[in-house]
Formats: C-alpha cells, sequence, structure tokens
C-alpha cells in the first residue's frame, strides 16, 4: 500500500489492511488517510506531527491516529540506525455502516471520539505488543479479531492526545503540499533564526495571506508551532546529553537568549530544563 501525500489507496475489497514499513526512515511527507491507523513502533525514534502539534515518538509506542488527521513522522537517523512500524488501516465503516454500532460495540465509541485528535497509549502497551507480534503469522479473519482485540486493551489503557486541534476539512493535495512544505522548512531550520517573509514565501503567499492560513488549519501561529519545535527538541538534546549545558542546548534550538528559552520551556513542559534533565 503505497501512501501518497495526503492520500492513502485502499487495496480493493479489503476492509482492514495490515502494513509493515521496514526502511531507514518513515515516510515523512506531511499526509492523511480516510482510515484510522493504529500503529507499533518496534523500531525508530524522531518526531512526529499530529494537527497542530509536534511531539516525539520512539521504540516501543502505540499511537492512534484518526481518519483525515494530517500527519507525518520523520524519523532520527542519529538515534535510530532502522524503522520498523507495524499499521492496522481500518475505518468506522470497514465491516459494515452498522457494525461499531451494535449493542455488543457500543462501547468503541469512545476509542473513536479520542482517534479524532491522535493518540498515545501510555498503559498496557506491552499485552497490545504481543497482539501486534500476533498479525504477520494471522489470515484475514484472525486479524480483524486481533484488530477487536486491540482496541479492547487501548479503551482500558491510559491515553494521551497526540494533539489539540484538527482542521476539519479535507485538504487538497496542492494544500498538503504547501503545508508539508512549511512544517517541513520549520522542522529543517529550526535552530536557525526564521523570519515571516521566508517562510511566507515557502508558501508562496504574501505575509498576511500565511498567517491567516496557517492559523485556520492549526488554530496557531507559525511562531507558536516552531516554539513547539524547538522545545521538543530541546528535550532530546536534554535527554540524550547529559553532560551538555542548557545554554548550549538553548542556542542549539534556536532561542536568543536563555531566559526566553527557560520561559518558553516551562509554558510547554511545566516545568523549567534543569527541572526536565533531574525527572529523567
Amino acid at each position: 500500500m503505497k501512501v501518497l501525500p495526503f492520500k492513502i489507496p485502499k487495496p480493493k475489497d479489503e476492509a482492514l489492511v495490515y502494513q509493515v514499513d521496514r526502511e531507514r526512515v518513515f515516510y515523512d511527507q506531511l499526509h492523511q488517510h480516510a482510515e484510522i491507523q493504529i500503529s507499533y513502533i518496534a523500531k525508530g525514534a524522531g518526531s512526529l506531527i499530529v494537527g497542530d502539534s509536534i511531539s516525539d515518538y520512539k521504540e516501543g509506542d502505540i499511537l492512534v491516529i484518526g481518519g483525515y488527521v494530517p500527519h507525518a513522522f520523520k524519523s532520527d537517523v542519529s538515534a535510530s540506525p532502522k524503522s520498523l512500524m507495524y499499521t492496522l488501516f481500518f475505518d468506522i465503516n470497514s465491516f459494515g455502516k452498522d457494525f461499531f454500532r451494535i449493542t455488543d460495540l457500543s462501547s468503541t465509541k469512545e476509542f473513536f471520539k479520542k482517534s479524532e485528535l491522535g493518540m498515545r497509549v501510555i498503559s498496557n502497551t506491552e499485552i497490545i505488543i504481543e497482539e501486534f507480534n500476533k498479525l504477520k503469522t494471522q489470515n484475514k479473519v484472525e486479524q480483524i479479531a486481533t484488530l477487536l482485540i486491540i482496541i479492547s486493551h487501548i479503551m482500558q489503557s491510559e491515553t494521551e492526545p497526540l494533539s489539540s486541534f484538527v482542521y476539519r476539512k479535507s485538504f487538497s493535495d496542492d494544500e498538503g503540499k504547501r503545508m508539508n512544505d512549511v512544517f517541513k522548512y520549520a522542522m529543517d531550520r529550526f535552530h536557525e533564526p526564521i523570519n515571516l517573509d521566508e517562510v511566507a514565501d515557502v508558501a508562496n503567499m504574501s505575509k498576511n495571506a500565511f498567517c491567516r492560513y496557517f492559523k485556520k488549519r492549526t488554530n496557531k501561529t507559525f511562531f507558536q508551532f516552531l516554539i513547539e519545535i524547538r522545545i521538543e527538541n530541546a528535550c532530546k538534546l536534554i535527554l540524550n546529553n547529559p553532560e551538555l549545558a542548557i545554554s548550549m542546548i538553548s542556542d542549539q534550538c534556536g532561542f536568543n537568549n536563555i531566559a526566553n528559552f527557560n520561559r518558553k520551556f516551562k509554558e510547554l513542559k511545566g516545568c523549567s530544563p534543569t527541572q526536565f534533565r533531574a525527572q529523567f
């Protein structure tokens, strides 16, 4: 199943798609598809954009991304030279429009509601991984049964949302490319000074038009999004480089002074960079 920007073709007559992505890096173009995906990251680490938010992903993660939720993986080859992800793709009508609406499955309503913003599973991950490991040797009937078991485990697990806002209209390919170009520009150059003129130029729009466009589709300004990228990368540096001074991390992540870095870090993470390092 080849993934295209903002489209994911479903093989003919298949209600459930089981896919294995074994690559050096995951597909990193911003895209969306009608299907919900439940993914197990067996190998790899990096940054994950879902809707309006950026976070990290790592080996052992169980991620749920809802239908038509824009998302992109940016693998960090310095953290892991190989990437391996197992995914189930399906939608609420895959097995008939009333399948998930029957009384016996009415409890799945919460799962589908949470998937609209995406979610990361925090607890019970080991038992869910065991179910994922069975999929490779199962036939289609068995895989559908395993999907229901995985959904059941997720509903009984602690989860956290992957985004706070999702633009509810389906993006055209042109819009998808524009947003992808902007996101990629920010993620590749977050450590450098970035001004509105250059990012608007990437989007091929005027500054005012770009500001309105970005805010409407992410519910935040571009510079709010850029700060989140910088803080997420700062978290990685803090965790992976225990001897690196906080001031050096601030510089490497594009902040012009340490006071601003400390303030923004606390706003997003609820603690100072020093406290964050001590916690982990």
